[in-house]
């Protein structure tokens, strides 16, 4: 489980300088409620089927005050299937089909491959947090908080911070702050607060489209031959 566990936590963190968003300060007062927030939030996850958009990653490291970032495409279907493809700086492919999560490295022409089977609810909690994630999931595992409103990418985003219950979950992340978008109720940003120091990192989503069409192949295995297949121990 620890294995897994630093896997997880590494590909929602996966490692420039700060060129994010730079949000204003949350607003004190906010015409939402907590309750109506999860309420919207078990609104929109009723139709959500799939998610595509542009995704950055930014890893802050605070010991030697430094960030990275990595940028590519993702790529979510309902049916416990996730994509994400990075260009920059180098290119990488994290797959998930089920139970079945790969990382596929072409520079040393590597693939990981994982079985989360025993481990899924934990897994679910980083990799699929927010694209219709229901508000009564959100509440079953973790304590949360409606921070306040901001104005976020041109958009009225809602904030709320997570504290995760389980201690195994807090052990690796002790909280996350998550903006959503007030028009389409998915994430356009998370930050992860690292347990035991000041790093933390982003995930940020860009020209997010809901519930268009992804073909089955885009979820498959497409490694090319001869490639060197490894499976860690969890």
């Amino acid at each position: 489980m620890r294995r897994l566990a630093f896997v997880v936590i590494a590909l929602v963190g996966l490692s420039c300088a700060a060129h994010w968003p730079k949000p204003v300060a949350a607003q004190a007062s906010s015409t939402w409620t907590l309750d109506g927030v999860l309420a919207m939030l078990d609104k929109s996850a009723q139709d959500f089927h799939t998610l595509t958009a542009d995704i950055e990653h930014i890893k802050y490291t605070a010991v030697v005050k430094d960030s990275s970032t990595e940028s590519g495409q993702i790529f979510v279907r309902r049916d416990d299937k996730m994509r994400i493809d990075f260009q920059k700086p180098d290119p990488r492919t994290i797959l998930r089909s089920g139970d079945a999560l790969f990382v596929f490295t072409p520079k040393i022409n590597r693939v990981e491959e994982y079985n989360i089977g025993k481990h899924r609810s934990f897994a679910d909690q980083y990799l699929a947090l927010g694209f219709g994630t229901k508000g009564e999931t959100l509440r079953k595992n973790y304590i949360v908080t409606l921070i306040g409103e901001e104005d976020f990418d041109n958009r009225k985003t809602v904030v709320l911070e997570l504290t995760p219950k389980s201690e195994q979950a807090r052990s690796q992340i002790s909280r996350i702050r998550m903006w959503i978008d007030e028009a389409s109720w998915l994430p356009v940003q998370q930050k992860f607060f690292e347990t035991s120091s000041d790093d933390y990192f982003l995930s940020h989503y860009t020209h997010v489209m809901k519930n268009l069409k992804i073909a089955d192949a885009r979820f498959k295995p497409d490694w090319p031959k001869g490639v060197r297949v490894e499976k860690p121990r969890g």
